[in-house]
């Protein structure tokens, strides 16, 4: 979505030719495209000198320079009107392979384009033809080959260049491969196992599942469901819920139609919560992504770190006439496809990471053995804290350095982003972009996001790290004091050059998140009192928008879900309204994918597909996993298993938009360095980068890929997977963070039992006393295995403390708290069981622990 405005700087579409034309071509319009009379009137940029060779123009490309336009061939003054189709044809070889970018724009600013095309050109001499129909009138166009920003140099030659009137653009078709559509990845053995056939028949069809060996496993028949209103398909579904067999290569054949392969596993989203995690390491800003941690093809030097050509992240300055100091914004994540870092869609982002971690302490299914120390690829593994904080951390210290100094206007605010005075070009490493960075003027919105984000990072890195647990609260309070005292500083809509301008008119959504973020926390009245007097609290369809949901943009249901599991001072009764602003919201949802045929929690107004809309989808199931981890009721995991079906092949478009999962998986990306579309020395996006998806705007947002093929196409179907399509085809932290969370959930599903057998259980019994309560604990090994040394970790509600412990080592940390094993007790042998106590003093009666969890494992209560 940040990805480029500007369309000469985004590299775009596969190469390929038009097929057959039957109009009769208009007249050429190319001046001495065969250079039979020399180089006139072709012109070339100074660092290129051109020569005619052998017929051919030749242009000596020197290495080494940053960006495509900065080594162009190209002829100027060449009339294009709008509506007319045309064709542009060339032949190119270049010494070295390189990759064209083939333009028709205007010759100076805003360089309008009507043709932006990434062509790989080789050795070899090869043909290049192009077809499109001008969206704008251009009277003296620029037809230019942009054939910088390569590491070599290199001697490319052009020849045969042509483009005429009157031809007729093929039609693009979508490959969307066979009619039976299945989550490609598989299906857990005991969840919900649904698919889809695209198909004509009125009447019912024989759907097989076949077994790896090719003998029958399931067998019945299909229902019809008419034409889907998103893709405009008639269709068919089926379910084969009953097949329990855990294998891999099953397939569904209906109608002579088979389906893509896939697994029926209890493990199939293991790989899958570490590759979404490992998205964020993958875009840090500031620091080498070492080879041990990613493999050599992902490996790069730090980006932005005032290295030339980079002016770097340490000391950049405001836009002119924003402020007169600079500021230390090293770190963080790069945002999308360009080098942007956006406190706004930060703080969604890193919130959403600490609660994959959070709902390890609070939900009894889910488990932090996978999201612990030493468990995924970050640098800082082995140091004690988990792994997925050491990852959130990075962006969180660069939220709070992007916060105003005391002293300064607007002391407190934080900067609604920082990026490239321009827009850059594609492909880009971060470490060779050359461009200055800026700050943009402050916002409430981002300042809201700071003081959300940081009130979380408080309480979660308290048993870890005390000082930083501090200073994320101090960034937190000083953050809501400025909001509170500027409640209406908005962010410019018009703000997007060089990046996108994120802007967002009401933020009583954020006001809300943060309140309640920080009344969690610390449980400060204050805070009470705003949470309690929004005008969304209690409203569902504020905080979950039935056409929508959770966004950058859309923040108060962050709030709800963290106020309806984390304990917190609200009253029993409070409490179970916020719930049911969960469930309620997690019932329309569920009753939405069980609605439609492609089984998908989200159905937006008039099939309205917005910018991103596979995270909407994923923040749905966000919700729909909370209400799940409150009540047990499996229908809302069933609606959650059904979204990750559509993400991974049950679609349309019988396409994975996960890179790197299911046969026909989303891997051209739009992405600066992720670019192998472009480069083929770069690689694809890493496996687990989800891609936007749908959106019913690409056509007119000004994507050329998407005007050049989607035009007319039915909601569902407005997508492609494409590196210039960056309407569509975008990657994003904030798309990549609800992805981390469900993948996470998900593998804590296990085989999808609804009593998934445990390997331990708690017995926690309180005794309650005027200012407090003496408690017992037994925890039993109900595994096969020893357990030595062991841990417990639980949270407490309300106030309470411990203040006199027996049996076992405790450690507590605000609500949470750990009990660890004395020297006689360290070893739980299969079947024993250790008991320990202690005493709490509390104002008031709290409720017994929802959850405990031994050495990261979910334990039985009983």
């Amino acid at each position: 979505m940040s990805a480029a405005a500007l369309l000469f700087a985004a590299a775009l579409a596969v190469p390929g030719t038009a097929g057959a034309q039957e109009a009769e071509p208009g007249p050429e319009q190319i001046t001495n495209g065969d250079f039979a009379a020399g180089t006139a009137p072709w012109w070339w940029t100074a660092n290129a000198p051109s020569a005619v060779s052998d017929g051919r123009l030749c242009t000596e490309v020197p290495a080494g320079t940053a960006n495509a336009w900065d080594v162009i061939v190209g002829q100027n003054d060449v009339p294009v009107v709008a509506g007319e189709s045309y064709e542009l044809s060339y032949t190119a070889s270049s010494t070295v392979p390189l990759t064209a970018q083939t333009r028709v724009q205007e010759a100076a600013e805003p360089y309008t384009s009507v043709l932006a095309t990434a062509d790989p050109v080789g050795t070899e001499a090869t043909r290049v033809t192009r077809t499109f129909t001008a969206s704008a009138d251009l009277p003296a166009a620029s037809v230019q080959l942009q054939i910088g920003g390569g590491e070599r140099a290199a001697t490319f030659c052009l020849d045969d260049v042509s483009l005429r009137g009157g031809a007729e653009p093929p039609v693009y078709v979508p490959d969307t491969g066979s009619p039976v559509r299945v989550n490609q990845v598989g299906y857990l053995p005991h969840g919900p196992k649904s698919g889809t056939v695209v198909t004509d028949a009125d009447a019912p069809l024989t759907w097989t599942v076949k077994a790896g060996d090719g003998s029958t496993a399931a067998t019945g028949t299909t229902v019809p469901q008419g034409e889907d209103p998103s893709s405009r398909q008639r269709v068919h579904t089926f379910d084969f819920g009953d097949l329990t067999t855990s294998g891999d290569g099953y397939t569904v054949e209906v109608d002579g139609e088979v389906s893509e392969p896939f697994s029926i596993r209890g493990d199939l989203y293991d790989g899958l919560r570490s590759d979404a995690l490992a998205y964020f390491y993958h875009n840090r800003s500031g620091t080498p992504i070492e080879a041990d941690l990613v493999g050599e093809e992902y490996a790069r030097p730090a980006g932005h770190i005032g290295v030339a050509p980079n002016k770097g992240d340490t000391d950049v300055p405001c836009q002119p006439g924003v402020c007169d100091y600079r500021l230390d914004v090293s770190g963080g994540w790069y945002d999308a496809g360009d080098h942007g870092k956006y406190v706004v869609n930060g703080g969604i982002s890193v919130a959403q990471l600490m609660s994959t971690y959070e709902r390890t302490l609070t939900a009894a299914d889910a488990e932090s053995a996978e999201l612990g120390d030493g468990e995924l690829r970050v640098p800082e593994r082995d140091n004690g804290v988990p792994d997925i904080l050491d990852e959130a951390r990075w962006e969180m210290d660069f939220l709070i350095r992007m916060q105003v100094p005391a002293g300064e206007p607007l002391a407190g605010m934080a900067h609604h982003k920082m990026h490239d005075a321009a827009w850059t070009g594609l492909p880009m490493k971060p470490h060779l972009d050359p461009q200055q960075r800026e700050l943009h003027p402050p916002s409430t919105a981002a300042t809201l996001n700071l003081a959300a984000s940081a009130a979380q990072c408080a309480r979660l890195y308290a048993p870890f790290d005390e000082d930083f647990a501090d200073r994320c609260l101090r960034a937190a309070e000083t953050a809501w004091a400025a909001a509170k005292k500027h409640p209406d500083v908005l962010a410019d809509p018009n703000d997007g050059t060089g990046g996108g301008a994120y802007s967002d008119n009401d933020v009583s959504d954020e006001f809300y998140w943060a309140a309640a973020e920080l009344f969690t926390t610390t449980g400060e009245d204050t805070y009470r009192q705003a949470v309690l007097s929004s005008s969304l609290h209690g409203d569902t369809d504020a905080v979950f928008p039935a056409g929508g949901g959770i966004s950058w943009g859309s923040t108060g249901g962050l709030g709800v879900l963290t106020l309806a599991t984390v304990p917190n001072g609200l009253t029993p009764a409070q409490l179970g309204e916020v719930r049911s602003v969960v469930t309620t919201a997690a019932d329309r949802y569920a009753a939405q994918s069980r609605a439609q045929a492609y089984g998908l929690p989200y159905a937006p107004s008039g099939q309205d597909y917005v910018w991103g809309s596979n995270s909407q989808v994923l923040n749905n199931m966000t919700v729909l996993a909370t209400a799940h981890d409150l009540t047990g009721e499996a229908v809302y995991q069933d609606a959650v298993l059904r979204g990750a079906d559509y993400l991974l092949g049950r679609n349309p478009l019988n396409q994975s938009y996960v890179t790197g999962y299911g046969e026909r998986d989303s891997h051209n990306q739009h992405h600066r360095f992720w670019a192998n579309q472009n480069d083929p020395s770069l690689p694809n996006p890493a496996p687990g980068s989800i891609a936007g998806g749908p959106n019913l705007t690409a056509v007119a947002s000004g994507d050329p890929v998407a005007a050049e093929k989607l035009t007319g196409c039915a909601p569902a179907m407005c997508y492609i997977d494409d590196i210039g399509s960056w309407a569509t085809n975008e990657i994003t932290i904030n798309w990549n963070a609800p992805l981390a969370f469900i993948a996470s959930y998900l593998d804590d599903a296990g085989d999808g039992r609804a009593d998934q057998a445990r390997s331990c259980k708690v017995v926690y019994s309180s005794h309650p006393w005027n200012s407090g309560s003496t408690v017992t604990v037994r925890v039993q090994n109900t595994g096969a295995e020893p357990v030595s040394p062991w841990s417990l970790t639980w949270l407490l509600s309300g106030e309470q403390r411990l203040s006199h412990t027996w049996s076992a080592e405790f450690a507590q940390s605000g609500r949470t708290v750990s009990a660890r094993p004395l020297s006689w007790n360290r070893t739980l042998a299969p079947g024993a069981a250790v008991d320990f106590g202690f005493n709490t003093s509390a104002a008031e009666p709290a409720p017994d622990p929802g959850s405990f969890k031994l050495n990261g494992r979910a334990c039985a209560s009983g």
